[in-house]
């Protein structure tokens, strides 16, 4: 039974030791992939923390030029006749 659980976690400390390698040779590597891996957790966790702070969302900015509520004058003195 003992080798069994050791042949289950013999992937997990080879990863463990292969990622502590690439700390001390390639940390740029290392660092990259945990910046990385923080995007989604960032995407999930800071919407409800800057609520919570009282971050209030901007309205949305307008799609169309508002037309006045006026009846519309015919434009002269522009026209190539």
């Amino acid at each position: 039974m003992a080798s069994l659980i050791g042949s289950f976690a013999s992937p997990f400390r080879n990863t463990y030791r292969s990622l502590h390698r690439a700390a001390h040779e390639q940390p740029v590597l290392l660092w990259s992939l945990i910046i990385g891996a923080l995007g989604p957790v960032a995407l999930v966790a800071v919407p409800p923390i800057r609520r919570r702070l009282g971050y209030k969302s901007t309205p949305p900015a307008p799609s169309s030029y508002p037309l006045p509520q006026r009846a519309r004058r015919e434009v002269k003195g522009y026209d190539d006749e």
